[in-house]
């Protein structure tokens, strides 16, 4: 990269200036011809559902806006785009965020789960939502059951005032909430006999 005040050149691997860009171009070949070349400024590079992406992103892009609008990953969903219902819900390095309030550009390095790596796995909380009618318009469904997955990836056998804690954060306009504890229950109990 050229500094035109400095008139000099800056390795972009380690910031050493060099005067001519030959210079830097043999730099760049005897102390770092076996990195990986370094990413653009715009540039991340994260794992979503399994699958590695490296991919262009705005400043003001947010994670709801890059996983649902450009990847298509449409079953992460918005609801009131302000950090308060938890629909956005999705799994960064293994704890719950609401994506929607989480900057793109700050998750380079970063392993996301959405609700369709969630699926994929076939996780019982999928078919125990569904035997215990925790959805009606299903619209709020995935957050609550990535928030659950968390749940119970981190406590095997959770209590039932456990379990409204950890879900405190979703919101359901249908009023599904004496259905959660139940489903998320039941899960558990699935997940801890296959043990």
């Amino acid at each position: 990269m050229y500094n035109s005040t400095t008139d000099s050149y800056l390795c972009p691997y380690c910031s050493v200036r060099l005067d001519k860009f030959e210079s830097l171009k043999a730099h760049v070949v005897a102390e770092h011809s076996t990195e990986p070349l370094p990413l653009p400024e715009d540039a991340i590079r994260l794992t979503i559902n399994g699958q590695a992406y490296q991919l262009h992103v705005e400043p003001e892009w947010t994670l709801y806006y890059l996983v649902h609008d450009r990847l298509g990953l449409i079953g992460t969903k918005m609801f009131c785009d302000r950090g308060a219902c938890g629909s956005c819900t999705v799994i960064l390095d293994g704890r719950p965020v609401l994506s929607c309030m989480t900057l793109a550009i700050e998750c380079n390095g970063k392993t996301i789960e959405t609700i369709e790596g969630v699926a994929a796995e076939h996780h019982p909380l999928i078919d125990a939502y569904i035997k215990h009618h925790a959805l009606q318009c299903g619209y709020c469904t995935p957050g609550f059951i990535v928030t659950a997955k968390v749940l119970l990836e981190n406590n095997a056998d959770p209590t039932e005032d456990e379990i409204k804690e950890a879900l405190a954060g979703n919101l359901c306009r249908c009023g599904t909430y004496p259905q959660h504890p139940k489903a998320v229950h039941e899960a558990a109990q699935v997940l801890l006999e296959e043990r």
